[in-house]
């Protein structure tokens, strides 16, 4: 497809998200807010999975230790500053992510999903079965973050639009700074291991310290996804650094397709989307909902990235077939 004609629909995209406030109510906004923050999310484990070829089941790790860092640092009925826990939350989730990736990028295949599994249990068993993470009762935030900068507040995350938009701002930011990246030399480093390392090794690299860095980068950008989602619910639990969690962003990328930013924003608005709608209808939403990645996997192969290419094609073929 022509690029005019993607960066076009991504901007629409944007500008609908945009004026959405303006004819949802405040229900469908807070859903749009965290289908935000899940896409941000999503992203961040497209970069390893999508892109280097790092099939990660434990990255709710990183989203879980960001959101706890910001209920724990944070006052309890004072509203701390957001520059400074949002900074903190996202180093702490970065420094776990470099830390563990020290340890799981020395295997690979399914030795390397099953590490990565196996440290987010452990990071899960210490906010569940210790004092630090308040057991399953989890802990609010009662005050959002004050945004101030030197007496002057730009906006406040007390009003629910400014909140949103704000979600909104980080989900582009991080679009556009991943899209630098896989855009840069680092980036087509990551496309050469994620095809064939061994090529890479060769060639002179240290992929090691290129798959370390992306899987610190990763880990880092799914704890901006933390920090939000902990702000704009409230309370943070210790579900959040589960392998249910790291299962279904790991399916929202699936379901978006392999290889594409925008694939995995697509993966998360519709993983939410089916989840509402499924949920409403039975108690067993989960069995409806690996139904889809099942059919998505097989007649999707490339996921809702490659839907519009594989219309365009068909629309040609049609035109030349006349």
């Amino acid at each position: 497809m022509n690029s005019t004609v993607v960066l076009l629909f991504k901007l629409a995209v944007v500008a609908a998200l945009v004026l959405f406030p303006a004819i949802g109510s405040s229900f469908y906004v807070e859903m749009v807010a965290k289908v935000l923050v899940m896409a941000i999310f999503a992203m961040s484990l497209a970069l390893l999975v999508g892109f280097t070829g790092l099939v990660s089941l434990g990255h709710a790790a990183y989203f879980g230790i960001a959101a706890y860092t910001v209920a724990l640092i944070a006052p309890e009925y004072e509203a701390a500053n957001l520059w400074l826990v949002l900074a903190a939350s996202v180093l702490a989730a970065g420094a776990a992510a470099f830390f563990i990736g020290l340890f799981v990028l020395r295997t690979k295949g399914i030795y390397f999903i099953m590490v990565t599994l196996a440290f987010a249990q452990m990071a899960y068993y210490i906010f569940h079965d210790t004092a630090l993470g308040r057991s399953s009762d989890g802990i609010y935030l009662n005050v959002k973050p004050d945004a101030s900068i030197a007496g002057w507040m730009p906006f406040n995350l007390d009003e629910p639009l400014h909140l949103y938009y704000f979600i909104l701002a980080a989900m582009v930011v991080v679009f556009m700074l991943l899209t630098f990246v896989l855009r840069s030399p680092f980036g087509r480093v990551l496309a050469g291991i994620n095809s064939n390392e061994h090529r890479m090794k060769s060639l002179g690299y240290a992929t090691f310290r290129y798959k370390l860095a992306a899987f610190t980068l990763a880990g880092a950008l799914a704890g901006v996804a933390g920090f939000l989602y902990a702000v704009l619910f409230g309370f943070v639990t210790p579900e959040y650094l589960s392998w249910h969690q790291s299962g279904n962003v790991l399916m929202m990328v699936i379901l978006g397709g392999l290889g594409s930013l925008a694939g995995a924003v697509a993966g998360a608005f519709a993983f939410i989307g089916l989840q509402e709608m499924f949920s409403d209808w039975t108690k067993h939403w989960q069995l409806l909902m690996g139904l889809v990645i099942v059919a998505a996997v097989l007649f999707m192969p490339s996921g809702l990235a490659g839907l519009p290419r594989r219309i365009f094609r068909m629309v040609n073929w049609g035109e030349d077939d006349e």
